[in-house]
């Protein structure tokens, strides 16, 4: 073999071999940078997890807080229904007071008027 194609060979060797480590090295670069993306994303993950956690015990918190509120708010409605009834007998009642009272009323004209006319016979 001539000179010039060992020397040919050689330069070709060598750039086969430079393409080859330049290959290598982008592919670990990629592979570097995959995995920093990875360990991105597994930090997001674990901060969703952590953040729906939250949600799910502040839910079941506010779950409580509703039932109980339920509660009170179906005490209040049945206290306030027994009021709507003990003003309504209190509101008859009142007006019974009133119709009598309008009775004694008269029957106390009546006899006033009664006692003034035997007042007037006696003089």
């Amino acid at each position: 073999m001539s000179t010039v194609a060992v020397i040919l060979v050689v330069v070709a060797v060598i750039a086969v071999l430079a393409l080859v480590v330049l290959a290598m090295r982008r592919s670990a670069e990629k592979r570097r940078e995959r995995e920093r993306e990875r360990e991105r994303l597994r930090g997001e993950v674990a901060g969703h997890r952590q953040e729906a956690e939250a949600h799910s015990v502040k839910g079941a918190e506010k779950k409580g807080e509703a039932a109980r509120e339920r509660r009170s708010a179906a005490e209040h409605a049945a206290a306030a229904e027994r009021h709507a009834q003990e003003a309504k007998g209190r509101k008859k009642r009142a007006a019974e007071a009133e119709e009598r009272a309008g009775r004694e009323q008269r029957a106390s004209e009546f006899h006033d008027e009664r006692a003034t006319e035997r007042e007037s016979d006696l003089d």
